[in-house]
């Protein structure tokens, strides 16, 4: 997730700081059983119920912290060096490992189509120049999951910067725009966490019954119900049902997150860095083969391996130092590109009615005949 200003920096909430560090262990730890869980319907349901709310649980937190979005000039050059400049980077980076170690020259360097983990770049890219107009909507949150739902049956949506995708999350960000902070408050009181517990048990039942049957495709939400061999109308269906358990299991997620200080907490801080980075070990593990050549890895004992040394790894992509040392490309000042913002305006000390209406121009000063 994009930093936020340096002046928010001073005043951020542990909460949130807290929460997105968990959320990226979660992400980074999704990504790392990805190629050892087939075989393991213990695994694949752990993984169905972590791609259920990981992914809403960032968006959601970034539509909140989006919701005083208004176009102005520094939140423009804040939208250009925090999320499109790391996207076209990353999107080179990502792309060209694939090349090179992937085995495959031929892939294309192209800025419309993310690749592996900047589809979520791209996405905020698309979503926060349009908090305004959710912003004067009556009814914003019906309306995007509308647009999701029409989205999960249209299988003419281009792929030009995974707009499938964005569409069907788009709900989670608009969520997190007409969220107030005493919604957060109604998390914390000990009736929803004591709850949050058989909740998310109950979702793991659930998923290790469904895991042989149900398509993992629909949880990535890349494709319509037709390219997944499936009704349209499922689509629509699956946008509800999915989306209502992303929120449920956010919510029970939310609830047991600290809000105080820990450890942990100045990691959230660089939960960009661990997002953005976290994919290239992965990805190094899959071009090289890994899983083939230590079959152990997808031993029970190699999964809790894999699974350590992921959430171990990606802490360490969220330090001070990496994300110092990663200034340059996700928080770049860019004064080179952009004109120096004007000055502050003064008000005039006059009241309203002191010689002038309302409005009013102040007067010219009066010239001397001297």
């Amino acid at each position: 997730m994009p930093h936020p200003s340096h002046e928010k920096q001073k005043q951020r909430n542990a909460f949130f700081d807290n929460a997105k560090y968990l959320a990226i262990v979660l992400v980074a730890v999704a990504h790392a059983w990805e190629p050892v869980m087939d075989g393991s319907r213990a695994t694949r349901a752990l993984y169905m119920v972590v791609y259920t709310f990981h992914m809403p649980a960032f968006v959601i937190i970034s539509g909140y912290f989006s919701r005083s979005f208004a176009g102005r000039p520094e939140q423009m050059r804040r939208l250009v060096s925090g999320v499109l400049v790391p996207y076209a980077v990353f999107e080179a980076a990502y792309s060209l490992l694939r090349r090179w170690a992937g085995g495959e020259p031929e892939h294309p360097l192209s800025l419309t189509d993310p690749f592996y983990l900047t589809w979520f770049l791209a996405a905020l890219f698309v979503w926060r120049p349009t908090v305004p107009l959710w912003r004067a909507l009556r009814h914003p949150l019906p309306v995007a999951v509308a647009v999701a739902a029409a989205a999960s049956c249209a299988p003419g949506v281009g792929a030009d910067l995974d707009l499938q995708r964005v569409l069907q999350f788009l709900p989670f960000f608009v969520l997190g725009l007409v969220l107030r902070e005493e919604h957060v408050l109604l998390l914390r009181r000990p009736a929803v966490r004591a709850a949050a517990v058989p909740v998310v048990l109950g979702a793991v039942a659930v998923a290790y019954a469904v895991a042989p049957r149900l398509r993992l495709g629909w949880f990535f939400r890349t494709s319509a119900a037709q390219e997944l061999d499936a009704p349209w109308w499922s689509g629509p269906v699956m946008t509800l049902a999915l989306g209502g358990c992303a929120l449920v299991l956010t919510a029970a997620f939310l609830a047991w997150v600290p809000e105080r200080r820990l450890w942990c907490t100045a990691l959230g801080a660089g939960s960009v860095c661990g997002y953005l980075l976290h994919g290239f070990p992965l990805k190094a593990l899959e071009y090289g083969g890994a899983v083939e050549a230590y079959p152990v890895l997808a031993s029970p004992a190699g999964r809790i391996a894999l699974t350590a040394a992921a959430a171990a790894v990606v802490t360490l992509l969220c330090t001070g130092p990496v994300r110092r040392a990663l200034r340059c490309v996700t928080e770049p000042r860019l004064a080179w590109a952009f004109r120096p913002a004007p000055p502050p305006a003064v008000p005039d000390p006059r009241p309203a009615g002191a010689g002038r209406s309302p409005g009013a121009a102040p007067a010219p000063a009066a010239v001397s005949r001297r």
